[in-house]
C-alpha cells in the first residue's frame, strides 16, 4: 500500500511590494516637532501660565490677609499695664524716600523683562523656519535685557535692605511699634517673594549659555516675566496701603 507525505515549507514573512511603512518611531526631534512625544510650544506655553496662575494664587491669598489684619489693627486698641487702660498704640511710620527710588527701579526692571519676554518670544516663533533652512544661529545669540534685570532686581532688593537700615536708625525696629511690624512684614515678604524671580531669571540666564533648547528657555522667561510683573504690581499696592491707609 503506497503511503503519501506532505511537506509544507513556509518561506519568511515578507512584506509585500518590495517597501513596507515602518512603524511611526516615538522620540528625537526639536521640542515643537510632533515626532517629539512633547505637547508643541502652545501647549507647554499654555500649561506653565496655568502653573504660574495657580502658584500665584496662595501669593494673593496671603497678602490679602495682611492687608486686612493691617487694616483692622489700626483701630483696635492695646491695654496698658502702667495706666490700667485701654490706649491706642498705633504710631505712623515715616516711610523713607529710598522706597520711592526702589519702585523706579522695579518698574524700570519690569519693562526690560517684558522687552527680553518679546525678544525671546519672537525668536522661539521663528525657530521652526530657521530650523528648515539650516541656519541654527539664532538659537546661540543670548538674551541682552536679561542680565540688566537680574542687575536692577539686585539692586532692588540693596535699596529695600538700605530703607530697612533707615528705619532701624529712625528708632522704628521689628518691635517697636505694631505699624512698624507691619512694615518689616509687607516689605519682607515682598522681597523674599521677589528673591524667587531673580533666581528664575538666573536659571534662563544659566540656561542661555548652556545652549540649552530655545523652546524650553522661553518658556522659562515669558512664565518669569509675568511673575516679576505681578511683584512689580504689588509692590506698587503695598507701597500705597502703607503710605496712604496707615
Amino acid at each position: 500500500m503506497a503511503s503519501f507525505t506532505t511537506t509544507a515549507t513556509a518561506d519568511d514573512p515578507r512584506i509585500s511590494g518590495g517597501g513596507g511603512i515602518l512603524p511611526p518611531v516615538v522620540g528625537g526631534g526639536g521640542d515643537d516637532r510632533r515626532g517629539s512625544g512633547l505637547p508643541d510650544y502652545a501647549t507647554r506655553l499654555r500649561r506653565a501660565r496655568l502653573g504660574l496662575l495657580v502658584a500665584l494664587t496662595p501669593v494673593i491669598m496671603l497678602f490679602v490677609s495682611f492687608t486686612s489684619a493691617y487694616v483692622v489693627r489700626q483701630g483696635l486698641p492695646t491695654f496698658d499695664p502702667r495706666t490700667n487702660a485701654m490706649v491706642h498704640d498705633w504710631i505712623p511710620v515715616a516711610l523713607p524716600r529710598l522706597l520711592l527710588i526702589n519702585t523706579g527701579v522695579l518698574v524700570l526692571s519690569s519693562l526690560f523683562m517684558e522687552l527680553a519676554r518679546r525678544q525671546i518670544k519672537g525668536r522661539a516663533a521663528l525657530a521652526p523656519a530657521t530650523t528648515t533652512q539650516g541656519a541654527s544661529s539664532g538659537d546661540q545669540v543670548l538674551i541682552p535685557w536679561l542680565p540688566i534685570t537680574i542687575a536692577l532686581g539686585l539692586l532692588f532688593l540693596f535699596g529695600q535692605w538700605t530703607a530697612w537700615k533707615q528705619l532701624a536708625g529712625n528708632g522704628f525696629y521689628v518691635a517697636t511699634t505694631p505699624s512698624s511690624s507691619f512694615v518689616y512684614l509687607l516689605t519682607g515678604t515682598h522681597a523674599i517673594h521677589l528673591m524667587g524671580g531673580v533666581l528664575a531669571l538666573l536659571v534662563a540666564g544659566v540656561a542661555s549659555l548652556m545652549g540649552r533648547s530655545l523652546m524650553t528657555r522661553s518658556i522659562v522667561v515669558d512664565v518669569t516675566a509675568w511673575y516679576w510683573h505681578f511683584m512689580a504690581g504689588l509692590w506698587i499696592y503695598i507701597l500705597c496701603l502703607l503710605k496712604f491707609a496707615s
